[in-house]
């Protein structure tokens, strides 16, 4: 059996915690902290760019209200289940050992979280609203993996790093209306679900950053996606699709279940474990330009003035909260 990793000294935040201030520092890993740290949002930012296309890819796949394509309880379950048969490969290849008693709780969160709790409202939600509309809502995700991180870990970031935050979550949540000149339209019932997945996301990215202190950031999700088939297997098949559905839904399916269920979480909780939960969540401020970005050559979609101006200031958010996020 494969040895484990020797848990960290230390959350990785680089931020004030209830520790013992008089406590010796680790050499070690305050030797590494700053490589770290840009290992973390580099990383990260691979993770992102990976889930950049979720939102737009399961509006595909599920189709709308007026032209419906698979059920979105199938594409929430299936691409769950696809992703397990895949970590049950690469588990079985790497000969990768099994989570210990103590990992049992934060794998259940991580289970609960981003393999099922978030891909289910989020894919029922986007048959009902627009992706712009989605978009905005889940803009607020990287505040509430902040907030969920500190609370976690037992950080307190100072409070001009909060009002960064929060600055840029409302840059990315205004962003869509501003872009397109769309307007809420007042409250639907699918933006209760979309709120419910981003707690649902958040608090499993919060609990895989933890685990994957301790193993594999692969190793994570992998478990995450097989402890999940219980549920997810026999849901899928009882929600199989009873009508045919495009070539482009199907297309849509696959980019879900193996770019944003599976792969992109290797990138992302590795780079949240190097650089901190707290400090790495906010480049997912960054995903909503990403998507637009990738729908230039994907969609033939032209950049204007606004994108890049908004751009500019999302980006510039992420980058000043990384720095605050060490002060305090």
């Amino acid at each position: 059996m494969t040895a484990r990793a020797k848990p960290l000294a230390h959350p990785g935040d680089g931020l004030e915690t209830t520790a013992d201030p008089t406590a010796p520092k680790d050499p070690v890993s305050t030797s590494v902290a700053r490589p770290d740290i840009r290992r973390g949002f580099i990383i990260g930012l691979i993770g992102v760019a990976i889930f950049a296309l979720s939102l737009p890819m399961t509006r595909l796949a599920t189709g709308s209200s007026d032209a419906p394509q698979l059920p979105g309880v199938f594409v929430a379950f299936g691409r769950a289940v696809v992703a397990g048969v895949l970590s049950i490969v690469y588990l079985t290849v790497t000969r990768a050992p099994m989570p210990s008693r103590a990992d049992r709780v934060p794998l259940a969160f991580v289970a609960g979280g981003v393999v099922i709790g978030f891909p289910l409202g989020m894919s029922v939600a986007m048959r009902y609203v627009e992706a712009v509309h989605g978009s905005a809502i889940l803009g607020f995700l990287p505040l509430a993996t902040a907030v969920i991180g500190a609370w976690v870990n037992r950080q307190r970031p100072p409070a001009i790093f909060w009002g960064v935050a929060v600055f840029g979550s409302a840059l990315v949540m205004a962003f869509p209306f501003v872009k397109t000149g769309a307007t809420l339209d007042g409250f639907n019932p699918a933006d209760l679900l979309l709120f419910l997945s981003t707690f649902c996301a958040a608090t499993g990215y919060v609990y895989g950053a933890r685990l994957a202190r301790t193993m594999s950031a692969e190793q994570v999700i992998c478990w995450g996606c097989v402890v999940s088939l219980p549920v997810t297997l026999p849901v899928a098949i009882w929600s199989w699709p009873t009508a045919d559905a495009s070539t482009a839904a199907w297309l849509g399916f696959l980019y879900v279940s193996v770019g944003s269920m599976w792969a992109g979480f290797f990138f992302w909780y590795r780079g949240l474990a190097l650089g901190g939960t707290v400090r790495i969540s906010q480049v997912q401020l960054v995903q909503p330009i990403l998507g637009m970005l990738f729908s230039v050559p994907l969609l033939g979609e032209t950049l204007d003035a606004v994108t890049i101006a908004f751009g500019l200031a999302i980006v510039a958010t992420v980058f000043l909260g990384r720095r605050l996020a060490t002060r305090g």
